[in-house]
């Protein structure tokens, strides 16, 4: 069977990263989505929480499992089998640092790196810019599932 990975934060998912996580999964057996940890980087959600998240957006995907991972993403891909990574651009500002990524993680362990452009509708659309504008109370129905949105809004209005 073949796996593929597809890494990120999600803090929140957003339409494009369901974007490229479904024509991933269309692609592949198997496809994990791969939450990270990032204990120096402050998340509006937990990782359970965006784990959560996850799972519930990625329920029509009948191929796509979700786990949180630390550590180097080219050992989580060994540990699962995955001889592929699965990354979305939004534009030229994202190629320059994950070409240089895909090269380190090839020269580590042979996974290979396969890029999806975003759909240009989504291009524009990121987890950061989601946070800024759930703080302002922004319409987010056009950026992130409605479930995340309510979420998302609601942990803004917690104040986290």
């Amino acid at each position: 069977m073949t796996t593929a990975v597809c890494p990120g934060s999600f803090d929140p998912v957003t339409l494009g990263h369901l974007d490229v996580i479904g024509r991933s999964a269309a692609a592949f057996e198997h496809l994990v989505v791969a939450v990270g940890r990032n204990a120096g980087k402050r998340s509006l959600f937990t990782a359970a929480e965006r784990v959560e998240l996850l799972v519930e957006v990625c329920a029509p995907f009948g191929n796509v499992s979700v786990e949180e991972f630390d550590g180097l993403l080219v050992d989580f891909c060994t540990a699962r089998g995955a001889t592929v990574i699965c990354k979305g651009l939004r534009g030229a500002s994202d190629t320059d640092y994950e070409v240089q990524m895909a090269q380190l993680n090839r020269r580590l362990t042979g996974v290979e790196t396969l890029f999806l452009p975003t759909a240009p509708e989504l291009s524009f659309v990121s987890s950061t810019r989601v946070r800024e504008l759930a703080a302002y109370g922004a319409d987010l129905s056009d950026l992130v599932p409605p479930a995340v949105a309510a979420r998302t809004r609601a942990k803004v209005q917690d104040g986290r």
